[in-house]
């Protein structure tokens, strides 16, 4: 149990005790601030704690900023001490670190010096700079509009997963509707902006709609904004490709495909609620390879007990198919998963090595890190990150993970994003994640919508 004299700082502290796996732990914490400084004291195991930082500033929102980073660095630096353990990302428990990177650069700093001061791996310090590298052209095009457009459906629904999806057997009575509402909201956004940068249709599992239902939602899409702009489809699973589908695709400009087989062990792939082979997916990236798309390859790492040989074979596998993109998941934990019902914490064997392996082998292969992003309650305190061949980049997903662009997006569970560059902050406009509820309050999301882009 946590006492402390600061509630606002709670959060903070709950990241940091959750990661070394210490949240039911008895801790009294003392916080105070006078004489520019900042006092955080730390009772644990009948011990005290005591940190002092040197730190002055009139802005409220600073001063709440640096007060929340010095207590979680206390709570780190005592139970690391304690418990003998450093953690990949230190004190950093914020899902985007390249955005903490960004506003020191912005600010004239280097970065490095406040990973370092976090307690932050010198192999994610260097992780952090490869991906700003490898973003900087993407990045220099702030302010750009990207629309996503939401297929909650799937074939069935994985262990891990707490996206808004459901098995189509469940829901498919709703398609027709949903496809209204999407197509309404779709003519609309050219009340908003002319064209998108990119178009990204996420799921779900897009492919698991029949083709005239999909060609229902690429027919939306070209009549408002016609075609020629970066155009991704995560098409899924390999057990719902066929020809006629990627044809489709291909010809209302789809020009990037995504291929998720999350693992090439079979046995896995069972255990995970998958109803696909390895075998499969190889046919369906042979298929997608036919009409010239850029192919992703997901992979995660941690799945139903596979050891680090069986992660190194699916990573061996990935490479042989020589996609342009590469992303490696670390497994997480994650709110309404049935894992999560069932695992209160991950305790994955190897997994440092698995993903440090993934490091090695793909850049060796020719791939570089071009966005990374963490999640709360992964396995080992790692990240997640996109991987590319130079020049295949997906813009939309840097744009989307360091926020610096619209995205309007459509469809139940969808969260548009306006970007207000100039104040360097975001407004949300979330849809209902229940489906019937989207279909209920369609008109109203579009006005909503209207009203925080105009």
């Amino acid at each position: 149990m946590l006492n402390t004299n600061s509630e606002y700082l709670r959060p903070e502290i709950m990241d940091v005790l959750r990661a070394f796996g210490a949240e039911d732990e008895n801790f009294t914490h003392y916080y105070s601030y006078s004489d520019g400084k900042f006092y955080n004291c730390i009772e644990y195991d009948g011990k005290f704690y005591d940190y002092e930082n040197e730190f002055s500033t009139e802005d409220a929102l600073v001063f709440r900023r640096f007060a929340k980073r010095y207590c979680k660095l206390a709570f780190y630096s005592t139970l690391s001490a304690v418990k003998g353990v450093k953690l990949p990302w230190g004190a950093l428990t914020g899902i985007r670190p390249t955005k903490l990177a960004y506003a020191e650069l912005a600010a004239g700093r280097d970065f490095s010096l406040l990973f370092k001061q976090l307690c932050v791996d010198e192999s994610n310090i260097s992780l952090v700079g490869e991906v700003i590298k490898s973003q900087k052209d993407i990045y220099a095009c702030r302010g750009a509009t990207d629309l996503y457009v939401s297929l909650p459906f799937c074939p069935t629904r994985c262990e891990y997963c707490s996206f808004v999806t459901a098995p189509v057997s469940a829901v498919g009575k709703y398609i027709p509707q949903y496809l209204d509402c999407l197509q309404r909201e779709i003519s609309r956004l050219k009340n908003i902006f002319s064209a998108p940068a990119s178009v990204y249709v996420g799921g779900g599992t897009p492919f698991v709609l029949d083709l005239c239902s999909l060609e229902r939602v690429y027919a939306a899409i070209q009549s408002a904004f016609g075609q020629g702009f970066e155009y991704t489809v995560e098409a899924g699973r390999p057990d719902v490709f066929d020809e006629q589908k990627l044809k489709l695709s291909r010809g209302y400009g789809v020009n990037r495909i995504c291929v998720n087989p999350q693992s090439f062990n079979d046995k896995t792939l069972e255990k995970i609620g998958r109803k696909h082979t390895a075998a499969q997916t190889l046919e369906a990236y042979a298929m997608a390879e036919k009409y010239g798309f850029i192919i992703n390859l997901d992979l995660i790492a941690g799945l139903a007990d596979e050891s680090v040989s069986d992660f190194e074979q699916s990573l061996k596998t990935a490479i042989s198919l020589s996609p342009a993109n590469i992303t490696v998941h670390t497994l997480s934990l994650k709110c309404g998963s049935r894992l999560k019902e069932s695992v209160k914490r991950l305790n994955i064997g190897g997994i440092n090595q698995m993903i440090s392996l993934s490091r090695d082998m793909l850049s060796s292969a020719g791939y570089v890190p071009y966005y990374l992003y963490r999640q709360k309650y992964q396995a080992g305190g790692l990240e997640n990150v996109g991987w590319c061949k130079p020049g295949t980049a997906c813009a939309y997903n840097v744009r989307v993970m360091e926020e610096i662009s619209d995205n309007v997006a459509v469809g139940s569970g969808a969260i548009s994003k306006k970007f207000f560059g100039e104040e360097n902050r975001i407004e949300r406009l979330a849809s209902p994640k229940d489906i019937p509820s989207y279909l209920a309050k369609c008109e109203k999301i579009i006005s909503d919508r209207e009203k925080l882009f105009k």
